[in-house]
């Protein structure tokens, strides 16, 4: 689904350059876990669950086998603050 990269900025249409390095922590989440950070049955509820979604966890056992410098890579790219961002 097209809907699991985008920043929820982009959402309430205000956004700039930074919600790229969103996608971007989204498409590196994938590939180290094979999953979205934000996930749902359709298009509508992923963006659901971006736009009222809190920050990211590594919930999944999947996480485990990451480093730590890819975790903390992976939550500043998809910091919610988008000041914070890369």
């Amino acid at each position: 689904m097209q809907s699991y990269y985008i920043a929820p900025e982009v959402l309430v249409r205000s956004y700039n350059e930074k919600c790229d390095i969103w996608s971007l922590g989204v498409i590196l989440y994938i590939l180290l876990v094979g999953e979205p950070p934000y996930a749902g049955a359709d298009d509508f509820k992923v963006m659901e669950n971006i736009a009222k979604g809190g920050p990211v966890k590594f919930r999944s056992n999947l996480w485990k086998k990451v480093s730590q410098p890819a975790k903390n890579l992976v939550l500043k790219l998809l910091n919610r603050d988008i000041d914070k961002r890369p």
